[in-house]
């Protein structure tokens, strides 16, 4: 009977060893870097996401790409774009070809296959997987989400209402996706209660095209434009987003999870400039200054996380699959190279600092925007390191050297006025693309 007694109590450390935190991760689309109230915005009115930095940390330097497939495909790869070939949306030959002076790579429009994505990662360490949404890395046979390391996956894009569903499912009438959405979300939560689980909810909502909830809009109709910010209809499509955000978190509170469970909200990409203002950053969705790039990051983990906190520390969207699979215990894929570092650090302690040497962007193409002949971005390439950020633009090879913790807005460019760093940033740049293989844009004829 002894024997047998021991033998049970040696065997129940293995299965009643402390599980894993559980994670969160919201994702809005195109909403900019001030497009919530703890972000500054005295317009649109976001308490669940204000609430949740309350209970958390603001990273205000944390960077994306500059519009939605490349970013999505560095945060379920740990990639940058130039080791998945995922550099925007459908073609790099974007515009009229009689204004564009450079012939382009082929952009890669789903994520390849011989990847292993966070999800498939956080999978076999033992994770209940969801995600619901925009996913924007292929959605036919092997590409769709649910092939690739989601147990649930409903992908769901292009419109607010009368939306469709992949695979089909019946949609209530009426339904405004953002709310639809949220109803998976919270089901797949009480559901998964029992395992460490992984639900990814990357929204459609903010963007276009511009569609909110009736009683929304009136909500906002005659308030007083602020900071740039006016639109009734975009503060009801944020309000619709920050709704969800509360419901996901009231769920973990509800199921008593809240303190076992990281929750994440951040952005694809800056807010789009027709429509918000992401001032005092300079450019918007689809370029690679700050306002293009720089979105909020909210992080809430209790226990680890100080409340109330916020780091300048510069972090990117491939820092979330090692950051990931460190709290989760997980294994790194032994033949994926990841190019960012784990964030736990920097969670424990704002403070702290990640040693990494640089930030990198590769752009190889166009993206319209204003007109014929008028561009969001050219090919270029960019580099952060520490306060300093430089941009080469490949049509002809000029360049621009900022500094961003005296000029946010880089509005004063230093390339001429510093040469020496910016030629040792240019020569760092260029090292890293010969590194990692980085495709380049050519010169017609």
């Amino acid at each position: 009977m002894r024997t047998l007694l021991l033998a049970t109590l040696l065997a129940f450390p293995a299965a009643q060893a402390e599980r894993p935190p559980n994670i969160v991760f919201i994702l809005a689309d195109d909403l900019g870097w001030t497009d919530v109230g703890c972000q500054g915005s005295r317009y649109y009115e976001t308490p669940a996401i204000d609430r949740l930095a309350a209970q958390g940390m603001r990273l205000t330097q944390y960077l994306h790409c500059q519009n939605c497939a490349p970013t999505r495909a560095a945060l379920m790869s740990g990639q940058y774009p130039p080791r998945t070939g995922v550099y925007t949306v459908g073609s790099l030959e974007r515009g009229d070809a009689k204004d564009r002076a450079m012939e382009v790579p082929k952009n890669e429009t789903a994520l390849p296959l011989d990847r292993t994505t966070l999800a498939q990662a956080l999978k076999s360490a033992g994770y209940a997987t969801a995600m619901f949404g925009k996913w924007h890395l292929g959605q036919q046979g092997p590409h769709h989400p649910g092939r690739r390391g989601f147990d649930e996956a409903i992908v769901s894009m292009g419109r607010h209402f009368d939306f469709v569903t992949m695979p089909k499912v019946d949609v209530p009438k009426g339904a405004y996706l953002a709310d639809w959405l949220t109803d998976r979300a919270v089901e797949f939560l009480e559901k998964s209660r029992e395992k460490p689980f992984f639900l990814y909810l990357p929204h459609f909502g903010v963007h276009s095209p511009h569609q909110a909830k009736p009683e929304l809009i009136e909500k906002y109709k005659g308030m007083a434009a602020a900071g740039g910010h006016k639109s009734p209809v975009y503060a009801a499509m944020i309000e619709s987003v920050d709704q969800s955000v509360g419901r996901v978190l009231a769920k973990l509170d509800e199921l008593k999870l809240a303190e076992k469970t990281i929750v994440i909200f951040s952005s694809d990409n800056g807010g789009v400039g027709t429509i918000t203002d992401n001032a005092p950053l300079r450019g918007a969705k689809g370029m690679l200054y700050e306002g293009g790039v720089r979105v909020p990051f909210i992080v809430r983990w209790p226990g680890v996380v100080k409340p109330g906190t916020t780091s300048d520390e510069a972090a990117v969207h491939v820092d979330l699959y090692p950051t990931f699979c460190e709290v989760a215990g997980a294994k790194r894929p032994e033949k994926q190279v990841l190019d960012g570092v784990s964030l736990v650090p920097l969670l424990k302690d704002a403070s702290a600092k990640l040693g990494r040497e640089a930030i990198y962007y590769h752009f190889p193409g166009y993206l319209e925007g204003g007109g014929p002949g008028q561009w969001r971005t050219k090919p270029v390439g960019t580099i952060r390191a520490g306060d300093w950020k430089l941009l080469e633009f490949f049509e002809d090879g000029r360049i621009e050297l900022y500094n961003l913790k005296d000029d946010l807005g880089e509005k004063k460019d230093l390339a001429a006025a510093m040469p020496e760093k910016a030629r040792e940033l240019r020569e760092k740049l260029a090292a890293w693309r010969r590194d990692v293989g980085a495709l380049m844009p050519t010169k017609k004829g």
